[in-house]
């Protein structure tokens, strides 16, 4: 008997029993594994970040990974302080207790003395360039200076060509921070190449993912209309260079083999790039899916999803496409989401995909290559067996990022961030020297 007719929850038992007998991970820092003494667990954290219910990757990370923490250790001493951006107000949950005002300085130092007086025994800030005000996002170290408590820094971005000004701020950052949690391998040997930063002081926590089953596509489509169409998917806020025009333009091709495939672009278009430029992305695409004859075949759902949405819509998915434009993308939570989900994913190979999609868990094609695309997607859609092997091994390797299992490797950061706290000698740059080398930088630019 062949494992696609064994029954589903069948299928499913045996691939969770089997996951548990591998680890997924080929290198992770050893610190990251050893549990931290008795008592040195913190009770009171603030999160600072961005929330639900701005639409932003950021957004959902914070909300899920203090869902995830509240789930493991309880919600009671848990805090948020969530960054607007500008001329925005959102009505958010019970939890977070304060914000501040993404371009307004002396709103990070009113921050920071709050936490201060409130009793926190640890703040984990969620670190991205574009959602903190000041030049390379440098008001958040001011908020960094006056905190008293360890700070344990997740970073969603690292670059390996910064300019002067980011160089100066993430340094400034790793000094500022008892702990820095990457969620790559790729991420880490950048910070200690590039930043300088000691292995010593980082986390690797690959991006946690919701503990979704592993079902059929087909038990999911009829909800979505798509019963009887091979769905290729993509989910997202949509932003330029995300490489879904490379889809549309493979499309023709794929569909010259498999008449009932469809290509689903689902999301909202970026706040920020809809600020700027509104809908003009979108509005390129469909010119094109109508200019290559697509038009029918390439669905926009144009929104942005809850979680129990998202999961069913992923769900409907038989390929899973990030066609990014760009190598430079350490992290990608949609790539993340579809691997715990088993799906089969055809990927550009960007870095984190690189690191994800190894040993044949997913298909790298070149850059801005729709032939390449078109290839790989009808070689999966003609072999159900390749397709569902590669589903699998996804799956299996994805079962170790699940939230559950990131809170609980959040907290072991978390602890030895507030040991390292209470000895003598501080790991990574002196702080003092950062900032004085970040002034130098600053004034020469």
């Amino acid at each position: 008997m062949s494992a696609s007719s064994l029954p589903m929850k069948a299928q499913q038992s045996n691939l969770i029993r089997r996951g548990r007998e591998t680890s997924p991970f080929g290198r992770v820092p050893a610190l990251a594994l050893v549990p931290a003494p008795n008592g040195s667990r913190p009770s009171r954290i603030a999160v600072i970040g961005n929330h639900l219910p701005r639409q932003c990757g950021i957004a959902t990370f914070t909300t899920d990974l203090c869902d995830a923490i509240a789930a493991e250790y309880g919600a009671s001493g848990l805090q948020v302080v969530a960054v607007n951006d500008a001329q925005s107000a959102y009505l958010y949950p019970a939890r977070v207790r304060g914000e501040i005002a993404e371009d307004d300085l002396s709103s990070y130092r009113a921050t920071a003395d709050r936490l201060n007086t409130c009793d926190v025994d640890l703040v984990c800030l969620q670190h991205e360039y574009g959602i903190f005000g000041g030049k390379a996002g440098s008001h958040v170290l001011e908020l960094l200076r006056i905190l008293n408590m360890p700070v344990v820094t997740t970073l969603h971005t690292v670059l390996r060509q910064p300019d002067p000004d980011q160089r100066s701020v993430m340094q400034q950052i790793a000094a500022r921070s008892d702990r820095l949690i990457v969620m790559s391998d790729y991420s880490a040997c950048i910070l200690q190449d590039v930043f300088g930063v000691s292995a010593t002081k980082i986390d690797l926590i690959p991006h946690g993912i919701p503990d979704l089953p592993f079902v059929e596509p087909e038990v999911h489509k009829d909800a979505l209309a798509l019963t009887g169409k091979a769905v290729m998917l993509t989910f997202g806020l949509l932003s330029p260079n995300k490489g879904f025009e490379n889809v549309i333009k493979a499309l023709p091709r794929i569909r010259s083999r498999h008449k009932n495939v469809v290509y689903v672009i689902a999301g909202a278009t970026h706040p920020h790039v809809r600020a700027r430029e509104g809908d003009r992305y979108r509005e390129q695409l469909q010119a094109l899916a109508r200019e290559v004859g697509v038009e029918r075949e390439v669905i926009f759902l144009n929104r942005f999803f809850s979680p129990q949405e998202m999961a069913s819509l992923v769900a409907s998915a038989d390929i899973y496409i990030t066609p990014y434009c760009h190598e430079a993308q350490a992290v990608s939570g949609t790539l993340a989401y579809a691997m715990g989900a088993g799906k089969a994913i055809i990927s550009t190979p960007y870095w984190h995909a690189n690191e994800l999609l190894n040993n044949g868990r997913g298909a790298l094609v070149p850059f801005e290559d729709p032939a390449a695309i078109a290839v790989t997607a009808i070689q999966l859609l003609d072999d159900d067996a390749e397709r569902y092997l590669m589903r699998e091994r996804a799956y299996l390797y994805a079962r170790k990022m699940v939230w559950s299992q990131a809170a609980q490797s959040y907290m072991r950061s978390f602890s030895r961030a507030r040991v390292q706290r209470m000895q003598p000698v501080h790991q990574g740059f002196p702080v003092q020297a950062v900032e004085k080398i970040g002034a130098r930088i600053i004034l020469s630019v």
